[in-house]
């Protein structure tokens, strides 16, 4: 199990205004990752080191934002004004997971700007909706040569630590670990357990040095 991406939602002016903030903050351009003919959201991809990425993802007009969990929360989001939306593991085997939530995995798709198109299942979205300090998980159906964060960016930039308002124990229990570091290659802050729970920030190491976004 390890973080697979961060996804930030777009505020008012759109995917690219909020992408190109975080293109000016950390010193790397994103690449169109596609739609989500699925959910009805499209991204922006930036690549980062340790096979991490983080998507600015955006709502369209399009029934599946309205009716499918992972476009109600993007949606809920950019409604909201923009910001970070969650975070999402990667595991091996979703049947455990699958069994313990009740539920299946949906599939998903989205073809990147001259790429093949990716496939993947995704669990665990209804659960972020409920409480935003909770991640998602993921298992991707497409070869590791294929994952977002393989394509080279101008310069490495990775994930330090991300910042939750929330439990660490709830985690625990929603990873169903007993790990005390679940997420290894990254660290994990944990504040205002009393205050609205989500992802509050992502600490990024950067060539020029620390960014918080």
């Amino acid at each position: 199990m390890q973080l697979d991406h961060v996804s930030f939602a777009s505020g008012p002016d759109g995917y690219e205004a909020a992408a190109e903030r975080i293109a000016d903050a950390l010193k790397i351009t994103p690449y169109n990752g596609g739609v989500h003919p699925r959910f009805g959201t499209r991204n922006l991809i930036f690549p980062l080191t340790g096979e991490h990425y983080l998507e600015v993802v955006e709502p369209l007009e399009h029934p599946a934002a309205l009716s499918t969990p992972f476009g109600q929360a993007v949606r809920a989001r950019s409604e909201l004004g923009g910001g970070w939306m969650g975070w999402c593991v990667r595991v091996d085997d979703l049947d455990p997971i699958e069994e313990r939530l009740e539920r299946r995995a949906v599939d998903g798709n989205r073809t990147p700007e001259g790429a093949d198109e990716l496939l993947w299942k995704q669990i665990g979205i209804k659960g972020l909706i409920a409480d935003p300090q909770l991640p998602f998980f993921i298992h991707w159906i497409s070869p590791r040569a294929q994952h977002p964060s393989q394509r080279p960016a101008e310069q490495p930039v990775s994930i330090a630590s991300l910042q939750i308002a929330g439990s660490r124990q709830r985690l625990r229990e929603w990873l169903d670990t007993d790990d005390p570091k679940p997420i290894p290659e990254v660290g994990i802050d944990w504040d205002a357990p009393n205050g609205i729970p989500g992802l509050m920030s992502v600490t990024f190491e950067t060539p020029q040095g620390t960014v918080v976004i």
